[in-house]
């Protein structure tokens, strides 16, 4: 299945789902990567848990691009059944996690921009969409409390401490600009009050990132070219060897059950 050449009057909204569930998705299997290795048990703990919210997440998203699509496939050929350039996640959560700081500095971006994007997709006129954003707005509020604390705990920490997250900050910035890219497929969807427009979130996520690196007394980046293209099937090296581990049961056992 391409999704890129979907023939269907609801290529758009098929679309634009599609990338709601890849991100989360992808976030998701970073995260669990954390499980068993985490530097404490109670982060362990939450880094799966958060883990698992996005998980569901991403199948609610992934079930109604399937409906969409019109092609009888489910949520699971969409997860385990596409390749690389199909998927639409955006490129910032694709990258890997090295340690904790890295883990914790992305996580605490995208955070920051699905609470914004979800209080936005809740007004959606789209009723799927508006339920599944209400119900996934009161886990993404608390994923935001877990990274904002730590990331004012570690920037307010030891010289050591706030050295790497300032470090992984610098290294990552370069994937925020293409949470706020609008193109013509968000434009025109956005249009009909369906999705929503990126861009007009960027002033608020640039607030809450203010005040908590303020208040963890880390500093902005200087701005630079941005990385762009995950929402057009265009990824880092990095997605490829991660589809493989993740798709790797359905892909040599295709169509397993428990």
């Amino acid at each position: 299945m391409n999704t890129h050449s979907v023939s269907s009057p609801n290529h758009d909204l098929f679309n634009y789902v599609l990338r709601q569930g890849d991100t989360p998705l992808i976030l998701a299997q970073r995260l669990c990567e954390w499980c068993g290795h985490a530097p404490e048990l109670e982060i362990d703990l939450a880094l799966s848990n958060i883990g698992l919210d996005l998980l569901g997440q991403a199948r609610h998203f992934l079930s109604y691009a399937a409906t969409l699509s019109g092609t009888g496939l489910d949520e699971d050929h969409l997860a385990f059944g596409r390749d690389e350039r199909e998927f639409l996640n955006l490129l910032l959560v694709e990258q890997p996690n090295n340690g904790f700081d890295d883990t914790l500095v992305r996580q605490f971006f995208i955070d920051a921009y699905h609470v914004l994007l979800h209080q936005a997709l809740e007004q959606s006129s789209d009723p799927q969409l508006a339920a599944i954003s209400a119900k996934s707005l009161k886990e993404v509020e608390y994923h935001l409390r877990f990274s904002q604390g730590w990331m004012i705990r570690l920037g307010d920490g030891t010289k050591q401490s706030r050295q790497k997250i300032q470090q992984s900050i610098n290294q990552l910035w370069r994937f925020t600009g293409e949470l706020f890219d609008c193109d013509e497929i968000e434009q025109r969807l956005a249009e009909d009050g369906i999705a929503v427009n990126p861009r007009t979130l960027h002033e608020p996520w640039l607030k809450i990132i203010n005040d908590t690196f303020a208040e963890a007394t880390l500093e902005m980046p200087a701005e630079a070219p941005y990385r762009q293209g995950g929402k057009q099937g265009l990824h880092t090296e990095h997605l490829g060897y991660m589809l493989t581990e993740m798709q790797y049961l359905q892909r040599t056992y295709p169509n397993s059950n428990w």
